[in-house]
């Protein structure tokens, strides 16, 4: 497994972070096989929401069933988001401090290594974002921020004011997802989809930048839509091109998933949505697996998108 040193942060952590959005309605024993399975493949870094299962469910039930010494917790970073209320999205002062205070009580723990604001809220004062954030920094509470689907534009308003540095921006990224590569590749092709700029140059700005892009929804074909993996129906040429590569390299289709998002210089880590431990394992190992610039395009090419 490859470990990234994050920038703008005293963290290294590894490129696969298990996402727990989905155990809610998991047993204990299960939930720490998921865990188990994780830190045994090297991962170090787990991602968690305030709204994930109802209100703080899913944080609770990780607090709950993985008792975390005082060795391991300082061995894993721990990752939440705030800001998602059912309904509506909230940002405002009293909320960000009230959520934070309530996950550090589900997770049973002192502190948060990291603190994402999930989504952009039409409604942001930044002002009031970084009076939040400068307490839960001064107290302790949280160590470092971020963002999570903003825009460049999203993200300097709230440097206009946050002093602290946002450091993350986690965005959906797949191989069959994958806007925020592919537009760059077309870019200025009239009539072709593929060249709309969706997100504002996210990627390059979040290089130029030192901001690590976290690559959610990393199997799905859309938004929700299903996984890719699998699919021929709709992506028959893709899975024969992952197959094919996962053989050459000695992992499965799932991995070779994983490896084409870490293959790019960007440095994305990626967040898996499975609670499956073998599902962890092989995405884990996907993560040691190094695409050559050919079998990197054959997959972009056989997902559909254009090389022009």
């Amino acid at each position: 497994m490859k470990t990234l040193e994050l920038p703008q942060t005293d963290l290294t952590a590894s490129d696969v972070i298990v996402g727990l959005m989905r155990i809610n309605d998991m047993s204990d024993e299960d939930i720490r096989s998921v865990y188990a399975a994780s830190r045994d493949a090297g991962v170090t870094m787990f991602d968690h929401a305030a709204i994930y299962g109802g209100w703080h469910g899913c944080e609770e039930r990780f607090g709950a069933a993985v008792t975390l010494s005082a060795s391991e917790r300082s061995e894993i970073v721990l990752q939440t988001k705030v800001g998602i209320r059912p309904g509506f999205f909230d940002f405002s002062y009293e909320h960000i401090l009230s959520s934070v205070d309530e996950s550090l009580e589900a997770l049973r723990t002192d502190y948060i290594d990291v603190l994402l604001l999930h989504r952009p809220d039409a409604l942001v004062e930044p002002e009031e974002v970084a009076k939040a954030f400068d307490e839960l920094h001064a107290a302790g509470k949280v160590h470092h921020f971020g963002v999570s689907n903003h825009t460049p534009g999203q993200v300097e308003l709230l440097k206009k004011h946050v002093q602290q540095p946002l450091a993350f921006n986690q965005v959906q990224l797949s191989i069959t997802h994958a806007n925020v590569i592919a537009q760059g590749v077309a870019a200025n092709m009239g009539g072709l989809d593929q060249s709309i700029d969706r997100d504002n140059d996210i990627l390059n700005y979040s290089r130029l930048n030192g901001i690590t892009l976290q690559a959610w929804s990393p199997f799905q074909k859309g938004f929700f839509d299903g996984v890719f993996l699998g699919d021929r129906e709709q992506y028959a040429e893709l899975n024969d091109v992952l197959d094919e590569v996962a053989a050459a390299h000695g992992v499965t289709p799932t991995g070779i998933a994983v490896a084409w998002i870490t293959r790019h210089p960007a440095h994305f880590q990626v967040v898996l949505g499975t609670t499956n431990p073998q599902r962890v394992r092989d995405s884990a190992a996907g993560s040691d697996v190094e695409l050559s610039r050919e079998e990197w395009y054959r997959i972009f090419t056989a997902a559909g998108h254009t090389v022009p």
